[in-house]
Parts: structure tokens; C-alpha cells; sequence
């Protein structure tokens, strides 16, 4: 028999942190996940509109690290060692060097504009557009979390903002 989708768990407004403790559906942490969840969908929506290969294989990339970064900020901060010593996927620094690299090879190509950028050239840069802004919001619900009593390490965080800078430079590059 296979399970259902459909627990019934949540109905009562709370759901569970990675290792099951029950919070409310609009608790910090859930808050970040969803709005990363977001992004993750973003991004799918931008690799399916985007003509090179390259690009798609990239934000796939991002997308399979968002897993590994939702887990972690779904912990609770009392699990956080024992997601450390789990044998889950993690962000690693290796992450961030990628996306550092990109963020420069782009730049280095002298990309033209102007001010602010007005999304909507072309579908491919305006589902990028899309994606950058969701990551933004993903990093804000992220930089709140510590207010909340839940620790972010450092690469997460250069990791996200390096994600929506990469995104922006993706769509200047698409609407060239």
C-alpha cells in the first residue's frame, strides 16, 4: 500500500521540523523553507525557459543544493548537532566557489545595463528575474531567522546571496 500525501497531520495549523518537533505553519523556519521552496520552483520554471544547456545544468545544480539547505534550516536549533553529524546532504563551500566563478566569468563578459533592470525582455529573462526576486525574499526570511533563536552558518547565507546576484547577472546575460 503506499502512503499518502495527504497526513492529515497538518490540518490543525502546525507541522514538523525536520527531526519532529510540531511548530506552527507560520513559525520562522517554516516561513524560510517555503519561501526556498519557492524558489526551488522558480528556478524550474527558468531552467524549462532557458535555450542553453549550460544554464539549465546550473540551476539544476541549485536547485539539488536547495535540498541540502532547506534540511538544515528545518532543524531545529536544539538538532542542529545532530543534523551536523547526519549523513544528509549539505551545503558545502565548494558550492559557493561554483557560483562565486560564475558570478565572475558573467561579469567578465562586459554584460550591458543600465541602472535598474526592467524585467520582461524575454521569457528566459524574465523567469530569471522571477527566480532572483524569490531568492531575495528567501534570503530575507533567512537573515530573520537568527532573530528567532535558530543560527545560520555563514556559507548558507553567502551561499543565497550569491544565488540571487548569479540570477540577475543570468537574466542581463539573457536579455543580450
Amino acid at each position: 500500500m503506499s502512503r499518502s500525501i495527504a497526513t492529515r497531520k497538518g490540518d490543525d495549523g502546525l507541522t514538523s521540523l525536520l527531526y519532529g518537533q510540531r511548530v506552527p505553519k507560520n513559525h520562522p523556519q517554516i516561513e524560510a523553507v517555503g519561501a526556498f521552496d519557492e524558489l526551488n520552483s522558480a528556478l524550474g520554471a527558468a531552467k524549462a525557459a532557458h535555450g542553453d544547456a549550460n544554464v539549465r545544468a546550473e540551476l539544476e545544480r541549485i536547485q539539488k543544493e536547495l535540498v541540502a539547505l532547506m534540511g538544515e534550516i528545518v532543524c531545529a536549533e536544539g538538532d542542529a548537532a545532530r543534523y551536523a553529524d547526519a549523513k544528509l546532504p549539505k551545503l558545502e563551500p565548494t558550492a559557493l566557489a561554483r557560483i562565486d566563478a560564475a558570478v565572475a566569468e558573467l561579469e567578465g563578459r562586459g554584460l550591458l545595463f543600465d541602472g535598474w533592470a526592467t524585467p520582461g525582455a524575454n521569457p528566459s529573462a524574465a523567469a530569471l528575474d522571477v527566480a532572483r526576486s524569490v531568492a531575495r525574499r528567501a534570503e530575507r526570511r533567512l537573515h530573520a531567522l537568527p532573530f528567532h533563536g535558530r543560527a545560520v552558518r555563514p556559507l548558507v547565507a553567502s551561499y543565497v546571496n550569491r544565488v540571487a546576484d548569479l540570477l540577475w547577472l543570468l537574466a542581463r546575460a539573457a536579455e543580450n
